[in-house]
């Protein structure tokens, strides 16, 4: 189930009449007419709910004469919400997108022929011109100070507030003069 056909399920369980109806149909096939007479309801009040857990799923019909018998459509529930929470779904790949193109963006804004041309004042893309920076540098390696301004200084001459800036973000960490990229 993905989350667009999760979300209509979830709003369609809200309904107290629904429920009702599910509760029935979860003991024993029935037509409108008998789902009205048990649950109290009309029978369009009933064909209303009906039309609504079928468009989310819910349940399914079939005619038998002339009568269109509805079903509940059990392995819809067998599903666990942890499941449906946990799937990867195409929200996710949409949002990373978005993400990738914002970063995108930013870096095109704010670099130019490889310089940065400013330091952004937003935190948020600050941080995503410091991670770029921050490739230039091995994981795990230690650099002593000046070798991290040499790097820094191919970017901007502003390497004192950068450095900071790497280290008050987590990027880098500082240990007297080394330096090392978590």
């Amino acid at each position: 189930m993905n989350e667009e056909a999760a979300l209509k399920l979830f709003k369609c369980l809200g309904d107290k009449s629904r429920f009702g109806i599910l509760k029935s149909l979860a003991k024993e096939d029935m037509y409108v007419e008998l789902l009205a007479e048990r649950l109290g309801l009309t029978a369009a009040t009933v064909s209303f709910h009906l039309k609504k857990l079928e468009d989310a799923g819910a349940v399914s019909s079939y005619k038998e004469q002339y009568y269109t018998i509805y079903t509940i459509n059990k392995n819809i529930f067998m599903t666990s919400i942890l499941d449906i929470i946990f799937r990867a779904g195409e929200e996710e790949n949409e949002q990373q997108k978005r993400e990738d193109a914002y970063r995108k963006k930013v870096l095109e804004s704010f670099f130019e022929y490889g310089r940065l041309k400013s330091i952004p004042a937003q935190r948020k893309k600050e941080k995503i011109i410091l991670e770029e920076i921050a490739k230039d540098f091995e994981k795990e390696k230690e650099y002593p100070e000046q070798e991290v301004n040499d790097i820094i200084m191919k970017y901007h001459d502003d390497y004192c507030t950068i450095r900071r800036d790497m280290i008050a973000e987590g990027i880098m960490e500082r240990n007297g003069n080394t330096y090392i990229k978590k």
